[in-house]
Formats: structure tokens, sequence, C-alpha cells
């Protein structure tokens, strides 16, 4: 009998263990398709925040409609612009960054909701998205 591939060496969680994990990723991540499909077309009910980067670099290119806070600024103070149930959606440059992931975890320490848009601005431009910078 053949060795079985190394897809199916491990076999695969059962289907209800399965939807617990995917569903718990999907309560964390969105992607940039969504995003833009929702900023775009609505409903836009969550502040995007670009979280890396200064603000030069912030001005000179971003997703249109992000809001540039640096993941070491966040704070009750800093988010305190928006109501407490705000959903933020963090990005970065991409997935070699991890400043949307230090966001997202001071987000969630001040008990706020977050999620973390996969693939950062990377992920954006290979979506086929543009970026703008501000005028």
């Amino acid at each position: 009998m053949a060795s079985p591939s190394p897809v199916t060496a491990i076999p695969a969680a059962a289907p209800d263990v399965a939807v617990r994990h995917f569903t718990g990723l999907l309560a964390l991540e969105t992607d940039c398709w969504d995003v833009h499909e929702s900023m775009t077309n609505g409903p836009h009910d969550f502040v995007l925040l670009q979280t890396n980067a200064s603000p030069a670099s912030f001005a000179a290119e971003h997703i249109d409609g992000a809001v540039h806070l640096h993941h070491a600024e966040i704070s009750d103070e800093t988010l305190g612009r928006w109501p407490t149930d705000t959903l933020f959606v963090v990005y970065c440059a991409g997935p070699h960054c991890n400043a949307a992931d230090r966001a997202a975890l001071k987000i969630a320490e001040l008990g706020r909701p977050v999620k973390k848009m996969i693939g950062g601005k990377t992920g954006w431009l290979d979506e086929g998205f543009e970026l703008v910078a501000d005028r």
C-alpha cells in the first residue's frame, strides 16, 4: 500500500472542528476584497486604520478612506473620537509587517472590536486596487 501524501498524512479535522476554526478566523480577519467592496459599495460600517509608517509616508500612499494611527499611538484617547462599539479594521505594509497585529492587540485590550485586513497594502495592490496620496 502506498504511503499517504503530505496533504493526507495528517487527517483533516472533523467538520465541527473546522467550523469552529474558520468561524474564529473570520471573526478576527477580513480581506482586501471585502474591505474594498464595503468602502466602494457599502455599507462602510467600520474605520480602516493604517497602523504602520510615518504620517508623511501615509500621506504619500495609502488606501483611500483610511485613517493613519501608528500602533504605538493607540490609546483610549486616540480612539476616543469614535464610539466604543466602532469596528476597527487594521492594516499595515503586508504579510512581512506586524504593525497590524500590534494594533489589533492594543485595540482589543482597550475593549474595542477589531479585525485585521489580511495582506495589508501588498494584498491591496495584488488585488488590483489603487493607493492614493493626500493632495
